[in-house]
């Protein structure tokens, strides 16, 4: 066959697949379409289509074939979290600042803290550190997978559990959006690069003499030339970012962060993430997939994803205890930020596969964080919506 027809049989297969398990099994309570697309990513790479059927594997996603779909997960990729940057509502978040500053510095550092531990540990055995990590920067790094709360996700999540448009809902936004900051913020360190710091710090500051004027720009433009100028920014921005050093998902935040929402109709923004997700996000599902590998042992895998798990959702939980209690929130309320915080999800893998493309981490410390990404969203529906039916006064009361 053809590349282009192995081309096809692999994009037959990654939205055929999901979908029908979604459907068929009628997973959505416990797995959204958007976890089994992820666990179908696992199920198709080479640790286990690759090891069960090495030869169908090897034919169907071939190095050309594989290649062409890097190039729509990198673009699906970048849109995708250009638009998580434009939803940040830093002015709401000013306005409650306080409340704000403190449940989301609790909800980022104590899964921060137990992460890095557990991290720790893991560079005790051999097998996990990348061929060009620092044990700084591997501690770091899945101390920070561990304390990422995914706000595209937990958007998706809030919507199915009719809470997204409730204060509760945007209370939720402006705790993650502040997480969210502080993600991109945290990798860029990471990623800084001592040779290269000149040039990284060079186009940050490009990147901040340009931003008022483009934002002037972006005022003068009808609508339907912003969404035009905002992808050129997007491109340009993430060029920047990657020809730096500070890799091209850093800039495609950037880019978004820029930009204030109300420039875009929020409806179109919303069916852009829809189609985003619906179009091209299921080849970056598969690319992630693509990229789990078992050889450090399939139970030490298991052990490290589950032990990871523990502390993401502990950490999350003792983090809400505290700031519950010191913003004298209601009995349980604490509980229910706590398990949507820990929500996981597409900007942990994102994360994750910058590690992975900068050799911080290796394949095997992908797949623990990335199992662990999968059983941490699919924990949050089951938990929180007895939590909400029990105490729906929580839902309403204005913060």
């Amino acid at each position: 066959m053809t590349t282009t027809e192995t081309y096809l049989i692999a994009m037959a297969i990654i939205f055929t697949v999901p979908y029908l398990i979604w459907r068929v099994f009628k997973t959505d309570y416990y797995a959204p379409l958007v976890v089994v697309q992820i666990i179908t990513g696992i199920l198709l790479g080479p640790g286990i289509l690759g090891k069960v059927y090495p030869d169908y594997y090897a034919f169907v996603f071939s190095a050309p074939v594989v290649q062409s779909l890097n190039g729509i997960a990198w673009w699906a990729v970048m849109v995708f979290v250009w638009i998580a940057g434009i939803e940040l509502d830093l002015k709401k978040t000013w306005t409650h600042r306080r409340e704000s500053g403190i449940t989301a510095s609790l909800a980022l550092g104590t899964p921060l803290i137990f992460g890095c531990g557990v991290a720790a540990c893991m560079l005790m055995q051999e097998g996990w550190l990348g061929a060009q990590g620092m044990r700084w920067q591997f501690v770091l790094g899945v101390g920070m997978a561990c304390a990422v709360t995914a706000l595209p996700v937990l958007i998706l999540l809030m919507d199915k559990l009719v809470i997204l448009r409730e204060p509760l809902g945007q209370r939720m936004l402006r705790y993650a959006s502040l997480d969210d900051i502080a993600i991109w913020g945290v990798l860029a360190l990471i990623l800084l690069d001592w040779e290269r710091v000149g040039t990284q710090v060079g186009f940050l500051a490009v990147f901040a003499v340009l931003s008022p004027a483009f934002r002037k720009l972006m005022v003068w433009l009808p609508e339907r030339d912003r969404w035009y100028a905002a992808l050129i920014c997007l491109i340009v921005s993430a060029f920047g970012a990657e020809w730096a050093g500070l890799d091209y998902i850093v800039g495609a935040f950037l880019a978004g962060a820029i930009m204030d929402s109300d420039w875009f109709d929020q409806e179109h923004m919303d069916l852009l993430r829809h189609h985003v997700l619906l179009v091209m996000m299921p080849v970056f599902f598969l690319s992630a997939g693509l990229r789990t590998n078992w050889s450090v042992g399939g139970e030490a895998v298991f052990i490290a994803a589950a032990a990871l798990l523990v502390v993401s959702v502990a950490g999350k939980l003792a983090g809400m205890h505290i700031a519950g209690k010191m913003l004298k929130w209601a009995p349980g309320e604490s509980s229910i930020i706590g398990w949507l915080l820990q929500t996981k999800g597409l900007i942990m893998i994102i994360f994750v596969n910058i590690l992975l493309d900068k050799k911080i981490i290796t394949h095997e410390t992908f797949t623990a964080l990335l199992l662990m990404a999968i059983a941490s969203t699919m924990l949050t529906v089951p938990m929180v919506a007895p939590k909400l039916q029990r105490m729906k006064e929580i839902i309403f009361r204005l913060k």
